[in-house]
């Protein structure tokens, strides 16, 4: 009997933990790589990028009520093992209904493993440009970028290598008034591109590329007008990441920065209207 009341006091607490009527979005603690959950006011989940092993799972862990093995929409950015080698754990463990990423290959076995365990599972599956759109409820996910044109443009041998960035999927998600942009490893001229298909003034900026100082300018950054910016990012990389010349642009534009190698995972909570950080 005592197991059984302390089950339910369990699945009560998470119950009402877990639907508030909210969205919350949360920048997994992934190390070098990305991982973004967001959970609809609705109880949608929508998992962008996988991080590059299994702690991700942790992420899914703490921020899904224990029952529910269900991801609604899974996107993948970009081809690159530190956004997707995660995804083969959520695979095993998470009934995933619907997949999409870019029209980018990757001949390394692993994403090509990827792309056949998803069509294995018969799981739906797209390839996104600046346009696509999911509403899920009350929650819009639309594509920014990249169009075709720019993918035949920097990559026009249809591959993306494991060394060099050229294009990553560039998503608005929306909620009544709160607006947040995540990047993935896009670039500047990425992103110039992909503002003629959103709007400015966000909320929530996803800092590209892990920080990286070929992701963000001047120019750009006073057109997106971020509140917040959140930077995807493991400690002590090899990689220099966050560049010292991001750091310095939102310093200059006095927009608060949040970094999972400083803080870990990042929640933010929104009813349509106003917004907060979760700590």
């Amino acid at each position: 009997m005592a197991a059984l009341l302390l089950l339910g006091g369990i699945f009560w607490y998470q119950y009402q933990k877990f639907n508030d009527g909210k969205m919350h979005i949360i920048f997994c603690d992934v190390g070098q790589g990305d991982a973004v959950l967001i959970k609809t006011p609705g109880g949608k989940y929508i998992l962008l990028d996988g991080g590059p092993d299994r702690s991700v799972l942790n992420c899914l862990a703490a921020h899904m009520p224990f029952w529910h093995r269900r991801i609604d929409l899974m996107l993948l950015t970009h081809p690159h093992a530190d956004h997707f080698f995660g995804m083969f754990y959520v695979l095993e463990r998470y009934d995933v209904k619907a997949f999409a990423t870019e029209d980018l290959r990757n001949k390394t076995t692993g994403y090509e493993e990827l792309i056949k365990r998803i069509g294995e599972k018969k799981i739906s599956m797209q390839y996104a440009l600046a346009g696509d759109t999911w509403d899920l409820g009350s929650v819009s996910v639309r594509v920014v970028g990249p169009t075709q044109k720019y993918l035949e443009q920097t990559s026009p041998g249809g591959t993306i290598g494991e060394s060099r960035e050229f294009a990553s999927l560039i998503t608005l998600v929306q909620y009544g008034a709160f607006d947040v942009l995540l990047t993935g490893d896009s670039q500047a001229l990425g992103l110039q591109e992909a503002l003629s298909y959103m709007p400015t003034d966000l909320e929530v900026l996803q800092s590209p590329h892990h920080g990286s100082g070929t992701g963000l300018d001047t120019e750009l950054l006073e057109q997106l007008s971020p509140t917040l910016a959140v930077i995807s990012v493991g400690a002590q990389n090899r990689y220099n990441h966050p560049h010292p010349k991001i750091l310095a642009l939102f310093t200059s534009a006095q927009i608060k920065v949040l970094r999972t190698d400083q803080v870990g995972a990042i929640e933010l909570v929104s009813d349509g209207s106003d917004w907060k950080i979760v700590q």
